[in-house]
């Protein structure tokens, strides 16, 4: 067997060891929390870290910094120099200039791996949501691939998943050469850049990385300029249709919940007992969120002013209390 075959033979193997069918997620995505999801990007994570024995919730200190943005809460997904500080892991762009599965399995024979924003439209494990009904682009993490029997084993969402035949033909654009299609956005992973930390380790680098961001805190309570956005946006989004209800709700209701869940979860992975008073806030942050998510989908005029001022309330409560607990 030639070398080059071999590499290929590794690559239709799983990086991590594990298999879709029986691969059980990380706690974080469970499906008891108020946002089993949170984004692509920041998923896939979780799950890669999880996969290779790794405890994710060491990475989420840069949640105190969830900023409104104007239009839309902070995109949040976790700082490259955090994840190598952490666990030795080095993520950064490539160039996709070749056909990208055989990008991946040399990336994945050489056991690195490699994040693609794909169309979620070809996407299998999608089947509730954009699965042939809708293009979305969205971050997956390639576990293993196989370019003769044309599977990929990837990690998207709240798992691990597979994909075959005409999805896999089609989400490559196998066969479609047309020069306007702009190559996807890739990243390399690679797991040479150090050992991760051990528990105490980690726990000491991970409250270093908190007090950093809390050092780059808002320097004004965001859920106020929410509140004041969303008082401006709300007539619109009255007399709208539903797809830009849902495309406000993700981007800010639900980012910003989603952050805030995964924030106590950290906080009280990292602090225990010391976090009770600030995660108990962020919890409020939480359910506060879903509650205005909810009351914007009745799609009836109503004052969000109180609904704002408790969770601008509890923001204070939580970025207060952490500052003070982290030292």
């Amino acid at each position: 067997m030639s070398a080059a075959r071999a590499g290929l033979e590794r690559a239709a193997e799983s990086l991590t060891g594990h298999a879709p069918a029986t691969y059980e997620s990380h706690p974080l995505h469970a499906g008891s929390r108020d946002y089993a999801e949170t984004n692509c990007y920041t998923d896939i994570l979780i799950e890669l870290l999880h996969a290779r024995g790794l405890e994710p919730l060491a990475a989420f200190s840069h949640l105190v910094r969830m900023d409104f943005e104007g239009d839309q809460w902070t995109f949040f997904k976790p700082p490259p120099e955090d994840i190598e500080r952490l666990y030795g892991i080095d993520i950064h762009e490539m160039q996709p200039y070749r056909p990208i599965p055989e990008q991946m399995a040399e990336q994945l024979a050489r056991g690195r791996t490699m994040i693609v924003e794909l169309d979620s439209f070809f996407m299998p494990d999608t089947a509730a949501t954009s699965y042939r009904s809708e293009h979305v682009k969205s971050s997956v993490i390639a576990d293993a691939i196989d370019l003769d029997a044309q599977r990929l084993a990837y990690f998207h969402g709240r798992g691990l998943h597979e994909l075959g035949g005409e999805d896999y033909r089609a989400i490559f654009r196998i066969g479609d050469e047309n020069p306007t299609h702009l190559p996807p956005y890739t990243e390399l992973v690679r797991f040479d850049a150090g050992e991760p930390l051990g528990e105490e380790d980690l726990r000491a680098a991970a409250l270093e990385r908190l007090r950093h961001h809390l050092g780059r805190r808002p320097a004004t309570n965001p859920f106020e300029r929410f509140g004041a956005a969303l008082s401006r946006d709300l007539p619109g989004l009255l007399s709208g249709g539903m797809e830009d209800f849902h495309a406000y709700a993700f981007a800010t209701v639900r980012m910003a919940g989603s952050a805030f869940e995964v924030a106590a979860a950290h906080a009280r992975w990292l602090l225990g007992e010391a976090a009770r008073e600030p995660a108990a806030a962020m919890d409020e942050i939480v359910a506060g969120c879903k509650a205005l998510s909810f009351r914007l989908a009745r799609r009836r005029e109503f004052d969000p002013e109180e609904r704002i001022a408790a969770l601008a309330d509890a923001w204070t409560t939580a970025i207060g209390g952490l500052s003070e607990r982290a030292g």
